[in-house]
Formats: structure tokens, sequence, C-alpha cells
């Protein structure tokens, strides 16, 4: 019984733990990031480098210079998402909420903790994309497995209601 209720638990806060790895992983490498990348770029692949940028706006350095609007509204999107996954029962859901709260909520960290005046550290570089971090990722999966899963369950709810 003890072994079922810790294992309900864990799933009731899966979105939760997936954040805060997102968040721990994102400004560890960050960190890492500001500490070897002063000196210029690192070329890694083909069109692909680390590369330090910082950025004041949000998705393509969109709204530059409100960092502290974008950062309050990041983070009561992050609680939001994080409540409702109280409420979702798929897995798979409450991973893609965590990503997407994680990756905001790293974003945010940088904004308030980070001395960049509300920048947020972005290195990776493709040459043919904005540069972007780990949290800007995350956010991006966690959307896209969103995005299925609401398809998935719209096909589903539509069979259902054909008959089929």
């Amino acid at each position: 019984m003890l072994r079922s209720d810790l294992k309900e638990r864990a799933v009731t806060f899966l979105a939760i733990y997936v954040a805060a790895c997102v968040v721990a992983i994102d400004q560890v490498t960050k960190s890492i990031a500001v500490a070897e990348l002063q000196n210029g770029p690192v070329h890694i692949l083909g069109p692909f480098y680390f590369r330090l940028e910082y950025n004041s706006g949000f998705a393509f350095s969109l709204a530059t210079g409100y960092g502290s609007i974008i950062g309050v509204v990041a983070v009561v999107v992050a609680a939001a998402l994080l409540v409702y996954s109280f409420k979702v029962r798929y897995l798979l859901l409450k991973v893609a909420l965590g990503l997407v709260a994680g990756g905001a909520l790293g974003n945010v960290s940088d904004r308030i903790f980070r001395g960049h005046g509300g920048a947020v550290v972005d290195f990776i570089y493709s040459g043919f994309w904005p540069t972007f971090n780990l949290a800007d990722s995350s956010i991006v999966v966690g959307a896209i497995l969103i995005a299925l899963i609401s398809l998935r369950s719209e096909n589903m709810t539509r069979r259902k209601e054909l008959g089929g």
C-alpha cells in the first residue's frame, strides 16, 4: 500500500520534477557557457557553434528591453501550467507541461539572478536559427508534445463520435 501511495505521489508531482530538472540543467549549461565562451565562439560541427549572446527580449529577440514584464508573464504561465498538471492524468502531457514550465523558469532565473540587465544567456548557434539555450529547447519540445497530444486526443474524440 505504501509503495503505491509513493508511486501515485511521484506521478502527481511529475511536472514539477521535470521542471526542476530543466531549470537545473539549463542553469548549469548557461554557467558553463558564460565561463567558457568569453573568448569567442567554439565550432562544434557543420554550421553549429557555441557562441555567447545575451537576449533581453523573448523568442527571436522580440520585445527587447521588456525583460521584467516578460519575466512576470513567464512566472505566471509556468505556475498555471504546473497547477494544471495536477489535474492531468496522461503522463506524457505532465512531462510536456513540465518541460514548458521549466524552460520558462530557467529563462526567468537568468533575468532575476544573472547580472546581465534582465537578459537571458543564449549559446547554441546554428547559422540558420537565432541563438538559443536549453530552456528554449525545452519550451519548444514541450509545446510540440502538447500540440501532438492535443491532436491525438482530438482524433480519438472524433472516432468515438463517429462510432469507430
